[in-house]
């Protein structure tokens, strides 16, 4: 994957903020990122590194989906689950919010998948 000198900027503001690069087998052509126990996935085609998903809180090391109906949610990998406590919110929610102030654009946080 080659990367061009925006791109490279970019990912070094993500690393002087904390965040570590990780790799998701199942998504080879996406740069992983993940900060405490939140990740997501960066695009890095048409020269910029868009959000290729929403961020997710990690369970067993994996991206999650939240599911759930009313006030019961939880964070889903496989037959893996984890409450979404008001604590995990927020957490995802600081984690967007940094990811989103650092790539200069809006990342989706849980609070707009309610």
């Amino acid at each position: 994957m080659e990367l061009t000198p925006d791109q490279m900027s970019t990912l070094e503001r993500l690393h002087a903020r904390g965040f570590q690069f990780v790799a998701f087998p199942l998504y080879e052509q996406k740069i992983g990122v993940r900060k405490g126990n939140c990740a997501a996935l960066l695009d890095p085609s048409e020269g910029q590194l868009r959000v290729s998903a929403e961020p997710a809180y990690l369970v067993a090391g994996n991206l999650s989906v939240m599911v759930g109906t009313g006030t019961e949610k939880f964070f889903v990998w496989k037959q893996s689950r984890l409450s979404a406590t008001p604590e995990r919110l927020e957490e995802l929610e600081r984690f967007a919010n940094e990811l989103g102030e650092i790539l200069a654009r809006p990342v989706p946080g849980p609070r707009d998948l309610e």
